[in-house]
């Protein structure tokens, strides 16, 4: 194949600005994520195009075509350009001049291979036109339509440009690879595993709840405990239970499926948001204590009531009942009768909130038979 067809190509704001880059006769390129899934039959999101004008050259276009640009990343060559309100990402043809493991030193380049070369996967190093003529410097086709994760050139010198790189591997062979992982890829990330230390935690966060969403990141979790990074990441980390989550809950979500991986403190090691870092722990904390399923669905709800049991379940390789599903979706459904005025003021402060978890308990035993009246006359506990 040597062009694709795609809505994108036909009818897009980038195409706007691809024309732009061409009638000032500079090449404008589309790469990665796009050329990638749309070869793939994979869901397209962000178009991203690439260049051989320099970010000033970029920045002078623009504004001559009253379009709105924005120097995202222009020490790195990317300007983002507004079109319609969708945001373009350019970036000039580039190399690697010097790299830590965390950023790199560019150079501008006007050589599309150079821009080629310092790519991750040949999967991502695959270019076409406007017209959607396949650009593939590198013959990275090939290993995409096998779907095969490989690295560009050397494994073990792009992993140490940037050993978030390590975690990509995995990630992007979760959702695109077949036939197992690239045995030289997956021994780079194993011998250097231990670079990840140098990356932040916010960027490991973001990699790790992507890689958890692909339809089924068992597989490679297992690889990423065998090979090391798992570890490395995020100590105590058991792979073994997302196979049975996955097995009783293929629409587990990824911090759901975070839990189930378990782990030293997880949402710190990975800069979690507070809400994420909120639900992981209810979901922890209510699947690994003795709550009942209506439990679960009163305090949870519905949709985190069934997945706090289905944690259970996958942590002590047990199936869920459908009478236990049963009940947390009853549960979920029910309304708590008694309110914190109704026991005032004979009630107050701690003791207030102490008598209303008695009742709470009492009306989740009784399957949430007992009425108001019921609950109100219930004697107090000596």
């Amino acid at each position: 194949m040597t062009r694709i067809i795609a809505d994108w190509l036909e009818s897009h704001p980038a195409q706007s600005v691809a024309a732009l880059l061409n009638t000032a006769g500079h090449h404008a390129l589309f790469v990665g994520g796009c050329v990638r899934n749309t070869l793939l039959n994979e869901p397209v999101a962000d178009l991203d195009l690439a260049t051989d004008a320099h970010p000033p050259h970029v920045l002078a276009l623009a504004e001559a075509a009253r379009i709105r640009a924005i120097p995202t990343g222009i020490d790195h060559g990317t300007v983002t350009l507004v079109v319609d309100a969708v945001p373009v990402e350019v970036t000039t043809f580039r190399r690697d001049v010097e790299t830590d493991g965390r950023r790199a030193v560019v150079a501008f380049s006007t050589d599309i291979s150079e821009d080629a070369q310092r790519r991750d996967f040949t999967m991502n190093a695959i270019y076409c036109d406007a017209g959607g003529q396949i650009v593939d410097p590198l013959n990275g086709l090939p290993d995409l339509q096998n779907r095969a994760v490989r690295f560009v050139g050397d494994p073990t010198a792009r992993v140490r440009e940037d050993y978030l790189r390590i975690l990509r591997f995995f990630r992007f062979h979760a959702w695109y690879g077949q036939n197992g992982l690239d045995q030289d890829g997956l021994d780079a990330c194993a011998r250097n595993a231990g670079g990840l230390a140098k990356v932040s935690a916010e960027r490991i966060g973001v990699e790790m709840l992507k890689l958890l969403a692909a339809p089924n990141p068992a597989p490679v979790t297992a690889a990423m405990a065998q090979s090391g990074v798992l570890a490395a990441l995020l100590p105590g980390a058991d792979p073994a239970p997302l196979t049975r989550l996955i097995d009783l809950y293929p629409h587990a979500d990824a911090v759901l499926r975070l839990a189930c991986l378990g782990g030293e403190d997880v949402a710190n090691r990975l800069r979690l948001s507070r809400a994420d870092t909120r639900r992981l722990g209810l979901l922890h904390d209510h699947a690994s204590g003795g709550a009942s399923p209506a439990a679960l669905g009163h305090h949870l709800g519905e949709v985190d009531g069934l997945a706090a049991l289905a944690l259970r379940a996958a942590w002590l390789e047990q199936r869920v009942s459908p009478g236990d599903q049963a009940k947390v979706e009853q549960a979920a459904r029910a309304i708590f009768p008694v309110t914190a005025q109704d026991l005032m003021p004979e009630f107050q402060g701690p003791a207030l909130g102490a008598r209303l978890d008695q009742l709470r308990a009492a009306w989740i035993g009784s399957d949430f038979a007992m009425s108001r009246r019921d609950l109100l006359t219930l004697p107090q506990p000596r």
